[in-house]
C-alpha cells in the first residue's frame, strides 16, 4: 500500500507542463484522422474526394462554376478539377502565406466562415482541403486564374514546394490531384468507381445545369460517366420511379426562399404501398432526417386534409387522414440550402435548425395548396390514394388486433414451428430461416441448442413489395417471423429488442432457394431495415459437392473447384462425388460441420451500401413492371451457370 502511494505521489511530481502534447500544424489530423473524416476504412478514403469534390460544389452553387471532373488516375491517385473561380493566390493577411497554401495547410481557414466567399456550403466545416492534404502521399494543386496556372504540392500535409507560377492559361479553375497516404489508409488506397458514381450522380441530380462527370484510367477498368439534369431534383423523382406505376405524369415542383434560406422539393405518388423521402441539405445527405423533413411531413398532412374536406372528398364523420397514409406510395426528395446549417451528430446526418421547419411548412404550405387548387384531378388522384391507404390501415390495425388475440405477435408465445435457443444474450443468440421441414429436420437435429434457433418457413413468403400491410399480416409464415425476431416491424420496428443478433438465411442452392431467399431479403429490407442496417442479417453458404475419398471428405462450392480438385488428386481409389441439390440431403452432421458450425461455416453478411441503390433494385426485381426486370436478366445472364430448375 505504501509503495502505491509513492508511485502514485512520483507521477504527480511529473505530470507537469513537459507532459502537455503540442500538436502543431496538420499533426493533429494524422495522429487522430478518425476525428476528421470518421474512420481510415475505405468509408474513409473516400470521404477525401468528397472534401475536394464539395469546393467545386460551392463554387457551383454561388454560380461560378458548372463543370467538375473527377478522374481516378492510372496509379490510384485521384484528380479533382473544376472550372470556378480558383483559390486566391494572393497573400492572406492573418499567416502572411498565399492564400491556396493557409487552405491547404492550416485547419479551419477557408471561404465557409463568413468571410463572405460563399453564402451556402457544404464540406466538413472548412477543415476539408487541409485534412485531405495532412492525409496524403502528396497533394499537388493548380489554380488557374488571371491568364496564369500557380502551383503547389505538398507531402503528407508539409509544403515542399513554394506557389510558383508554371504556365499561362486561358481557363479558370482549379486542379487538386492526390495520393492516399498507405500510413493512414492500412486497410486499403483502392477507390471503388461505382461508389463514387453513385454520389456524383446524386450531386447532379441536386444541382440541376451541373455538368459532373468521373473516370477510371486504371488499367483493365477504363469507363466514363458523365451526369447533367437540367430537371434537377424533378429528375430525380423520375428516375427514382423509373420502374413504377405513376398516378400522375410529371413529379410535381416546388420552390421558395425565406430568411436566405431555399426550400425545393419534388414530389409523385405511385400505385405502390412504400414511402421513399430523401432529404438534403447544402447537397448533405440528411438520412437521419431533422427540422426540413418535419416541416414537410406536417405540411403535406394539413394541406391535403384541409383540401378535402373544402372539396367534400372527406365527409364530416370521417377520420382526417394520417401522415403515414398521404405518404403511402409517395416519392419524395427535398433539398434545402442554408447559409448556416447545424448538423446533430459528427456524422452530419440530421438537421437541427429549429427555424428550417417553420420556413419549410410555410413555404411549401403555400405552394402546395395553390398547386392542388389549380390541378384539380391530379389532387383527387392524391386524396383517393391517401383514402384507400386509411382503409387498408384499419384493416391491418384490426388483423394485427385479431393476431394478438390469437398469440401470433406476443414474444411470450413465441410461434409454434421455432426451435428456440437456450441463451438469452441476443450478442450471442442466432436464427436459421429454413426453407422446408427437410431441411429444417436436418438443421434442428445438427444444431447447438445452446446459441442457435431454427424457424422453418413453408414454401415461398408473400412479396411483400407488392401487397398492403393487412396482406403481410395476414401471412403465417411472415408473422411467425416477426414474433421470432421479437423487435415489431415497419416504423414499429426496435433493433434493441432483437433476440437474436445474427439472422441467418439459409436456402437451397437452386432457383426456388434464390426466390426464398429474395422474398426474405425484401421482407426485411422494407419492414426490418433498421435489422439489415445493423448488420444482423447474413446468408449460410451451403457448399454444392462433397468428394469422399478413402476415408477423406472435401466439401467444394463451383464445378471449377471440383475440376481442379479432381486434378489435383490421385485416380485410385475411385473418389465418389455427390451433388447436393437441396439441404434436406445433408444430414445433421453434415449440415452443421459445412454450414452451421461458427469454426467452418461461411456467411455472407448483407449491408446496404448505398439505400437508393437498393431500393431500385428491390422495386425492379419485385414490383409490378415488367420491362426492366427483363431486360435485367438479358444483361446478366451470361453470369449464370448451372441452374438448377
Amino acid at each position: 500500500m505504501v509503495d502505491e502511494t509513492l508511485n502514485r505521489a512520483e507521477l504527480a511530481r511529473e505530470y507537469d507542463a513537459s507532459q502537455i502534447q503540442v500538436l502543431e500544424g496538420l499533426e493533429a489530423v494524422r495522429k487522430r484522422p478518425g476525428m476528421y473524416i470518421g474512420s481510415t476504412s475505405a468509408e474513409g478514403l473516400h470521404h477525401l474526394v468528397w472534401e475536394i469534390v464539395d469546393n467545386s460544389i460551392d463554387e457551383a452553387m454561388a454560380g461560378f462554376a458548372d463543370t467538375i471532373q473527377i478522374i481516378i488516375e492510372s496509379d490510384g491517385s485521384v484528380t479533382v478539377i473544376d472550372d470556378g473561380r480558383g483559390i486566391p493566390v494572393d497573400i492572406q493577411q492573418k499567416t502572411g502565406r498565399p492564400a491556396v497554401e493557409t487552405v491547404f495547410t492550416i485547419l479551419h481557414a477557408g471561404g465557409k466562415f463568413g468571410g463572405g466567399g460563399y453564402k451556402v456550403s457544404g464540406g466538413l466545416h472548412g477543415v476539408g482541403s487541409s485534412v485531405v492534404n495532412a492525409l496524403s502521399e502528396y497533394l499537388e494543386v493548380s489554380v488557374h486564374k488571371e491568364g496564369k496556372v500557380y502551383s503547389q504540392r505538398y507531402e503528407r500535409g508539409a509544403v515542399v514546394t513554394e506557389l510558383t507560377v508554371t504556365g499561362e492559361t486561358e481557363r479558370h479553375g482549379t486542379v487538386v490531384h492526390f495520393m492516399p497516404d498507405t500510413e493512414i489508409f492500412k486497410e486499403t488506397i483502392e477507390f471503388d468507381f461505382n461508389k463514387l458514381a453513385i454520389r456524383i450522380r446524386e450531386l447532379a441530380f441536386l444541382n440541376r445545369g451541373l455538368n459532373i462527370s468521373i473516370e477510371d484510367k486504371r488499367e483493365g477498368q477504363e469507363k466514363v460517366k458523365a451526369y447533367y439534369y437540367e430537371g434537377g431534383i424533378k429528375s430525380y423523382v423520375e428516375h427514382l420511379n423509373k420502374t413504377k406505376t405513376v398516378l400522375y405524369e410529371d413529379p410535381i415542383h416546388l420552390e421558395g426562399e425565406q430568411e436566405g434560406i431555399t426550400v425545393e422539393v419534388a414530389l409523385q405518388h405511385t400505385d405502390g404501398y412504400h414511402t421513399l423521402l430523401m432529404s438534403f441539405a447544402n447537397n448533405i445527405h440528411t438520412y437521419e432526417g431533422g427540422t426540413h423533413e418535419s416541416g414537410f411531413k406536417t405540411a403535406l398532412t394539413r394541406i391535403l386534409n384541409d383540401y378535402a374536406r373544402r372539396k367534400k372528398i372527406l365527409k364530416e364523420n370521417d377520420e382526417n387522414l394520417t401522415g403515414e397514409d398521404v405518404r403511402e406510395g409517395l416519392t419524395v426528395v427535398l433539398s434545402i440550402k442554408h447559409p448556416d446549417p447545424q448538423f446533430e451528430g459528427q456524422t452530419k446526418t440530421k438537421l437541427g435548425n429549429s427555424e428550417v421547419r417553420t420556413i419549410t411548412d410555410r413555404l411549401f404550405s403555400s405552394h402546395f395548396d395553390r398547386f392542388l387548387v389549380e390541378n384539380p384531378s391530379i389532387a383527387k388522384k392524391i386524396v383517393e390514394k391517401g383514402i384507400l391507404a386509411a382503409k387498408a390501415r384499419m384493416a391491418a390495425k384490426r388483423a394485427r388486433e385479431v393476431t394478438r388475440k390469437k398469440s401470433g405477435l406476443e414474444i411470450s408465445n413465441l410461434p409454434g414451428k421455432l426451435a428456440d435457443c437456450s441463451s438469452k444474450d441476443p450478442e450471442k443468440s442466432e436464427i436459421f430461416i429454413v426453407e422446408g421441414d427437410s431441411a429444417g429436420g436436418s438443421a434442428k437435429q445438427g444444431r447447438s441448442r445452446k446459441f442457435q434457433a431454427i424457424l422453418p418457413i413453408r414454401g415461398k413468403i408473400l412479396n411483400v413489395e407488392k401487397a398492403s400491410l393487412d396482406r403481410i399480416l395476414a401471412n403465417e409464415e411472415i408473422r411467425a417471423l416477426f414474433t421470432a425476431m421479437g423487435t415489431g416491424f415497419g416504423e414499429e420496428f426496435e433493433a434493441a429488442k432483437a433476440r437474436y443478433h445474427k439472422l441467418i438465411i439459409m436456402t437451397d442452392a437452386d432457383v426456388d432457394g434464390a426466390h426464398i431467399r429474395t422474398l426474405l431479403l425484401t421482407l426485411f429490407y422494407r419492414f426490418m431495415r433498421p435489422a439489415v442496417e445493423a448488420g444482423f442479417v447474413y446468408i449460410a453458404q451451403p457448399p454444392l459437392y462433397q468428394v469422399k475419398q478413402g476415408k477423406k471428405e472435401v466439401y467444394l462450392d463451383t464445378e471449377a473447384e471440383l475440376e481442379e480438385y479432381l486434378k489435383s488428386i490421385p485416380a485410385s481409389p475411385k473418389p465418389s462425388i455427390q451433388r447436393y441439390k437441396g439441404l434436406g440431403e445433408m444430414d445433421a452432421e453434415q449440415l452443421w460441420d459445412t454450414t452451421m458450425n461458427p469454426e467452418n461455416r461461411r456467411l455472407l453478411q448483407v449491408t446496404i451500401d448505398d439505400a437508393i441503390e437498393a431500393n431500385e433494385v428491390f422495386e425492379m426485381l419485385m414490383g409490378e413492371t415488367v420491362e426492366p426486370r427483363r431486360q435485367f436478366i438479358e444483361d446478366n445472364a451470361k453470369y449464370v451457370q448451372n441452374i438448377d430448375i
